[in-house]
């Protein structure tokens, strides 16, 4: 029996890791343990100073809270079954469980993309109006973009798990990670999945897509504005307020657009590659983005050397 039917009601998902490589899991996970670790670390580091500093209680900080949270959530949400197949050697997951994953890995990735171009919106408006910069992004307004930021990413996914769970599988299907995503899953089915396709496809558009050319449009704006300014010193300043949210850009981007090359082109790739830039896509910009902020943050990172300073103490 190939298909969804009374006797499949439950078809069987497995999670693959690194193939031709399991008898080095034991290896490998270490490095994957410790970038969570750190991630988790780190982006809890950086809302316990945030949360506790009153000095840090501004819009731009409070954004920074907003995309380690993220993090934090698309950490934990890919974290069970990465250690369940690379330590435990356990590939299977239920239909129903990776569905759930699904939805999370998903939902955090286009939450995170709508925060920092949040983030962006807030370099902007401290560039061009510093004078009103606090008067502007108000605890409300901040209130209103997170709770919106978080609206359209609920309710962006909730359809695409629905057309998910109507589909048809096989009874055992192989997935291409040691993790669920959409379009792996989708690749599974055995029934029409042009629907679902579709509309995976719409939801990435009208999220990512449309995200990444406003924060594109974003960026001419703040340079403009800061090509605008007639002192060298204040036009490097202002710059350097940027320097931390461009690489957090970078790092969330670049990995997702070479994961969608690999899709899209890179069929002949070694299955390992695909992984690899799934894992990247989905364990750096986590691991990275509290380790930027500390470095290049003066403000977070000479509170950070305080804490540290006190319990040495």
């Amino acid at each position: 029996m190939s298909v969804f039917n009374s006797s499949a009601l439950y078809p069987r998902f497995l999670l693959m890791g690194l193939s031709g490589l399991e008898s080095r899991y034991d290896l490998i996970s270490l490095p994957i343990f410790l970038i969570y670790a750190t991630s988790i670390a780190g982006n809890i580091t950086i809302l316990f100073i945030i949360r506790t500093e009153s000095s840090l209680h501004q819009p731009m900080y409070y954004f920074l809270s907003m995309l380690a949270f993220t993090d934090l959530g698309l950490s934990t949400t890919t974290l069970p079954t990465m250690f369940s197949v690379f330590w435990f050697h356990v590939q299977e997951i239920s239909f129903n469980a990776c569905l759930v994953q699904i939805y999370c890995i998903h939902v955090f990735s286009i939450i995170e993309s709508a925060v920092l171009l949040a983030m962006a919106f807030d370099r902007f408006i401290a560039i061009r109006e510093p004078l009103r910069y606090v008067a502007i992004l108000t605890n409300d307004v901040i209130i209103g973009i997170g709770l919106a930021i978080a609206g359209r990413a609920l309710a962006l996914v909730f359809p695409a798990s629905l057309l998910l769970k109507k589909l048809q599988y096989h009874d055992v299907n192989i997935l291409s990670y040691p993790f669920c995503l959409h379009q792996d899953l989708i690749k599974t089915t055995v029934s029409n999945r042009q629907v679902s396709s579709i509309y995976g496809l719409m939801v990435v558009i009208c999220s990512m897509g449309l995200d990444s050319v406003l924060l594109l449009l974003s960026y001419v704006l703040i340079l403009g504005t800061v090509l605008s300014i007639a002192s060298k010193a204040e036009r490097v300043r202002a710059l350097n307020t940027c320097i931390s949210h461009i690489y957090a850009v970078l790092t969330f981007y670049t990995p997702m657009i070479g994961l969608s090359m690999i899709h899209r082109y890179g069929q002949n790739a070694s299955p390992i590659v695909h992984v690899l830039m799934a894992n990247v896509y989905l364990l750096v910009p986590p691991l990275m983005n509290p380790i930027v902020y500390s470095v290049k943050s003066k403000q977070i990172r000479d509170r950070i050397l305080k804490k540290f300073k006190k319990h040495e103490v």
